[in-house]
Order: C-alpha cells, then structure tokens, then sequence
C-alpha cells in the first residue's frame, strides 16, 4: 500500500478537496462512494472535514465560505516550499491570486490562485498537515490533470511557477497532451487542450482521478446515491474509467487500480475525451519513488 507521511516534493499535487453547498449531504454520498470517514472539523476551520481511508488521509471536505460565489468543485493543491514565493512568481507569469497566502493554524499555509486561462489551483506549504497520505489505492488519489484552453500558455505558466517540466505526448494538433514532471524528474500530473469542440462554457479547470477496484461497479454505486455519468465506463490502457456528476455538481474521474498497485512514471500517458482523443488518464499522483525526494 503506498503511503506518505512525509511532506510532498514542490510541484507535486498533494492533496485535493471539494467544497460544497451542502457539506452533509456530500459526506453522505462520498463516505458511502469510497468507504471514506470524515468526521466535521472543529467550528474554527469552517467545518472543513478531512476525509479518511484506513485511518489516512486522503481528501478535505467543507462547505462554501459565506459569499463565495465559484461553483461547487474539487480543487487540486499543489505542493510548495514557500507559498508566498509561489504567489509572488504566479503574479510575474500572469496569474491572479484569488486568497492571498495564510497560515491555516498549525497545519500549514495555503493560498489559492488562477492560471492565464482562468483555471483554479491551490498552493500548499505543508507544516503538520502534509497532504494526502495514501495514494494508487482504491478510494484514493491517482491522478491529477490540467485541460486548458491556452496550453502552451498554461505550460510557460506552471513551469514558470512551479519549475515544471514536460513530454508531449500527442501529435500537437488533434490531440495535445503532455505529462509534467516536477523539477526532479519525477512525472505528477498531465496538462491537456481542452477540445476546440467544446462548448465555450466549459472552463479551463484541474481534474482529479480517484481510484477504484471495480469501475462499474462505482459509477452503479455513484447513481444510486444520486449522481449521473458524463462518461460512462470505458476501457483503457491504464484503467477502467467513468466520469461522474455528484449531486451537487462537481465532477470527478474515477478509474480503476489494483489493491496494492505501484504504478510507476514510466507507466504514464494520460488522455482526457476533452482533451481530443479516446480518454486514457494514466499515473499516480507522484511516482512512489520519488515520493520522499
């Protein structure tokens, strides 16, 4: 079983987290989609709730702060050594800040910004909390993808934020994929061009990949509980994979991996549909080897 206590190498995405109208009602459904506990957190954080698997964690759950106005969505936090640093080179390479950078308690420090292309992202510079804590297992983080309508803005963007660098994968012009390796090598996630195609309101965004053992039978089980399917189960070279709806609106990718699973960089060569192609996202979120570098 992988898993990570240690704080996350800079770049990598280190933890993920849905905010939401209603967060009981979102604690019902992915308690019973993942086999997750997540138990509300003291009235200080907002009733922000740390969603565990086996006792680990793996995910944050809370309801929308008064006034905010975004849609209910999962966000990805990307790993840093110094937020405000982070902040400071977003702000050069064209970013907007949407929360300033703050110490949240004993935890850590965070801050949330948007890329050129207006997709969302947050900064974590662990203290106690230092992300997720298992990965590659079903109920947990896989995956983490960038689709944007300006990719090689994004690219010059995150690389110039974040050090990050990248392998195309695609053929640059009926699908434009690569996979990004943080400043060690190690490959984390995938940016993609969201498919000319595509309704213009569909926003650049981050997607999350959780895992599962048996793909149908979570999209079964995610409709049951009230969500629908953009995409239904499908295969590819990576996984069994769905796109699923939850009840409140807020998207997200699972596909399906073996218990104990160890997925390595090499293995990756996601693709999302709306990226152009026949969908096959692909690596954990960071290659367990280099998950202490």
């Amino acid at each position: 079983m992988p898993i990570q206590k240690d704080s996350w190498p800079h770049g990598t995405p280190s933890w993920v987290h849905v905010m939401v109208d209603d967060a009981d009602a979102a604690r019902t459904f992915y308690t019973a989609l993942f086999g997750w506990t997540a138990d509300p957190g003291p009235p200080e954080y907002g009733g922000y709730a740390t969603c565990l698997l086996e006792g680990l964690p793996v995910a944050g759950l809370s309801p929308k702060p008064e006034g905010w106005a975004g849609p209910n969505a999962w966000s990805t936090y990307l790993a840093v050594d110094d937020a405000d640093a982070a902040v400071a080179r977003a702000g050069e390479a064209g970013g907007t800040t949407v929360i300033e950078p703050m110490t949240v308690g004993s935890l850590g420090r965070m801050a949330f910004g948007a890329d050129p292309s207006g997709a969302v992202y947050g900064i974590w510079q662990a203290m106690e909390h230092t992300g997720v804590q298992i990965y590659n297992e079903p109920g947990s983080l896989v995956w983490n993808e960038l689709i944007t309508r300006d990719y090689q803005a994004a690219r010059a963007f995150y690389a110039a934020v974040f050090g990050y660098r990248y392998e195309d994968l695609g053929d640059g012009e009926n699908f434009t994929y690569s996979t990004v390796a943080r400043p060690d090598g190690h490959i984390v996630a995938g940016i993609g061009a969201l498919d000319r195609n595509m309704p213009p309101e569909v926003p650049s965004r981050w997607v999350t990949y959780f895992g599962v053992a048996d793909t149908d039978a979570a999209a079964a089980r995610a409709q049951e509980l009230g969500a629908t399917l953009e995409m239904a189960p499908f295969d590819s070279q990576f996984g069994r994979i769905a796109v699923v709806r939850a009840p409140q609106g807020e998207t997200f990718s699972v596909i399906s991996v073996e218990q104990g699973q160890a997925a390595s960089a090499e293995e990756s060569a996601p693709v999302s549909e709306e990226a152009g192609a026949e969908a096959t996202p692909a690596p954990p979120t960071a290659d367990p080897a280099g998950a202490g570098a």
